[in-house]
């Protein structure tokens, strides 16, 4: 076990927390009206009574970019995670399907499959996981010559009460960051480093996003609004969800 410094985090969430500014404003940039109104629940807006053009585009654009940066930011931690363990434990990204991480510890080969939260699937995506660690752990008790393999379910952020899931663990926030770092701590020192020019990238992003606002609210209201100003909602559901769209 190697300590990692607070200075080889920093310098690590500095440098890539860049790619995920640019991508979250790359995909504001990116987005098409049209494409947003498809893919979002057009029932789910009448029932929140929103009765104009800007409401409407704010809330599926809102809703939009938060599924969005959720992923992302998903994959910035990920790879955090796996750069901490490698500097502490000679950990490694993995080939395994649906595992992210491989390090031994104590004599233990431990397989990690790392999601952001607790909440990340339903119980299909459930089994899917425990049959990515069953066939994970086939494949290393072939290859080597030991057979003790873990399988760890390491969650970036929230809290677990029962980690024992009987053929994996789920370890969550402090848990899951100290047992890839030894470090009970951890999980608190790595909020500072993110804030690295967070403050200009964000005025960045919300000029960008003032000016995606106005430019949809246009196009929505020419697309789907009358003359006199009131959402056509049938004509939003059918652009939705109709079988063949005019």
């Amino acid at each position: 076990m190697k300590p990692i410094t607070q200075q080889e985090i920093t310098d690590y969430v500095e440098t890539n927390i860049q790619d995920f500014h640019q991508r979250r404003l790359d995909n504001l940039q990116k987005l098409k009206m049209l494409d947003v109104v498809k893919q979002k629940n057009p029932y789910l807006f009448k029932a929140k009574n929103i009765n104009t053009a800007q409401d409407f585009v704010k809330t599926i654009l809102d809703a939009r970019l938060s599924s969005q940066e959720e992923t992302i930011f998903g994959g910035f931690l990920e790879g955090l995670a796996i750069f901490i363990c490698s500097q502490v434990y000679g950990g490694q990204k993995s080939s395994a399907e649906g595992i992210d991480l491989e390090f031994e510890k104590d004599n233990i080969r431990y397989i990690v499959s790392i999601k952001s939260g607790p909440n990340w699937g339903n119980s299909s995506q459930v089994k899917k996981l425990r049959d990515n660690f069953r066939q994970a752990k086939r494949i290393l008790g072939t290859n080597r010559l030991s057979t003790n393999v873990v399988a760890i379910n390491g969650c970036c952020y929230g809290k677990n009460r029962n980690p024992d899931k009987d053929d994996y663990l789920k370890l969550c926030g402090q848990q899951f960051w100290k047992f890839i770092s030894g470090d009970d701590n951890l999980y608190t020192d790595i909020v500072e480093p993110l804030g690295h020019q967070a403050k200009e990238r964000n005025e960045q992003f919300s000029k960008e996003y003032d000016k995606v606002i106005n430019k949809f609210t246009a196009e929505f209201i020419g697309k789907f609004c009358d003359t006199e100003g009131n959402i056509l909602w049938e004509e939003i559901v059918k652009f939705n969800s109709a079988e063949t769209t005019s």
